[in-house]
């Protein structure tokens, strides 16, 4: 499986509690925060639920 690579790139400042929680459960917490998450159908669900707030390559 391949990984990727999430970096925040903006503010989650006045975002509801559910976007704020799924962007902690993926590492993130301040602008510029990346982590490294395996490709997978649990990843791909957060990604989509806060995809304007992140960016995602390939790791």
């Amino acid at each position: 499986m391949a990984d990727l690579k999430i970096t925040l790139v903006k503010s989650l400042n006045d975002r509801v509690k559910a976007q704020v929680a799924t962007a902690a459960s993926l590492g993130l917490r301040k602008i510029g925060d990346t982590t490294v998450q395996p490709d997978n159908a649990q990843t791909q669900g957060k990604i989509r639920k806060i995809s304007h707030l992140i960016k995602v390559t390939e790791a």
